[in-house]
């Protein structure tokens, strides 16, 4: 950012615990971003909120927030089934966007929403922040040259503890679902990893309710002709499992926290060139996304999540619901 380009002045649309994670704290180390504002549906909340996060503008409404003309772009870490509704109003509103994954319900209103960004000069980024690692970037890399040889299996995970059954996400309601809120990381590092869309071969749920997913395992097939398995889980007997392993002809690679690889990470390949072990900067994948963010915002530069690759990933989550006899999420 140059000294007289200003930075991007960002508005949280609701007072999320991941907030402070995945946007407040990066910006504080970002010179091209500024939180400035959040809105909750209770004013009084979002004014603690802002007192404690030191944002200067607090809304009772959402509406008050993305109506604010000070603001540039707006961060949506809402319930699942709010996503869509309030991203094509910041995209009415000319705003940018970035949200929270899962982009929106299902593939039809992911699609809708793709058109729309589409025929708009704004930035709508989901917000898969490990996609943005170096850890990231590297396994695709190696996956692209050729170093596995012809890909046979790919197999990813995304598993850990949420026994408050009251949670929003295990409200169907809402858009809620294990596939949801930790599959689509799964089903979306099978797809980044595994160099393509997969086809749903079969899936099995392990449920909460007679709609809602505690648990899925899915069987997937390749364009290319090799096979794939996605875990993924809110409460199993996986509690924790974060980790991805790509299989080819000539070697293996293994990575255990892609996630989260600011927290501990660990690659691994096997072939030809022998056995080694590489590591990442312990950088927070959250600020690496940001740094995406203003990027295309301020300079026009690409983004890797973009709305026809959340049209793609909510294609494959349809797809596992489908397959697993299950009702597909609707919006709120």
């Amino acid at each position: 950012m140059t000294a007289t380009t200003p930075p991007v002045r960002i508005g949280i649309v609701g007072a999320a615990r991941i907030a402070p994670m995945a946007l407040i704290k990066p910006a504080r180390a970002c010179d091209d971003v500024s939180v400035a504002a959040v809105a909750a549906r209770d004013v009084a909340r979002a004014r603690d909120f802002a007192k404690k996060h030191g944002i200067d503008t607090a809304y009772g409404s959402y509406d008050e927030l993305i109506a604010d003309p000070d603001l540039d772009a707006v961060y949506i870490p809402l319930p699942n089934g709010l996503h869509g509704r309030w991203i094509r109003a910041a995209i009415d509103a000319g705003k940018h966007v970035l949200c929270e994954k899962p982009f929106t319900a299902n593939e039809a209103e992911a699609v809708d929403i793709a058109e729309r960004a589409a025929t708009s000069d704004r930035v709508v980024m989901e917000a898969f922040h490990y996609r943005y690692h170096p850890l990231a970037l590297r396994v695709e890399e190696i996956v692209a040259s050729g170093e596995l040889g012809k890909l046979q299996h790919v197999e990813t995970a995304m598993c850990f503890p949420l026994p408050k059954f009251s949670d929003i996400r295990y409200n169907y309601a809402l858009a809620g679902g294990a596939t949801m809120d930790a599959g689509c990381y799964a089903i979306h590092m099978a797809r980044i990893f595994g160099g393509g869309t997969p086809e749903v071969v079969s899936a099995q749920a392990k449920l909460r309710d007679g709609q809602v997913d505690r648990a899925m395992t899915a069987e997937l097939r390749y364009p290319a002709g090799h096979t794939g398995r996605v875990r993924c889980s809110m409460w199993s007997t996986s509690l924790v499992e974060m980790s991805a392993r790509v299989i080819g002809e000539d070697g293996e690679l293994r990575v255990f926290n892609p996630v989260l690889p600011q927290l501990y990470h660990r690659l691994t390949v096997r072939s030809a060139n022998g056995k080694r072990v590489e590591r990442f900067p312990r950088r927070a994948s959250y600020s690496y996304q940001l740094d995406a963010f203003a990027g295309a915002v301020l300079r026009g530069e690409p983004v890797k999540t973009t709305p026809q690759d959340a049209v793609e990933n909510m294609r494959v989550i349809d797809a596992v619901y489908r397959a697993a006899g299950l009702p597909l999420r609707e919006p709120a």
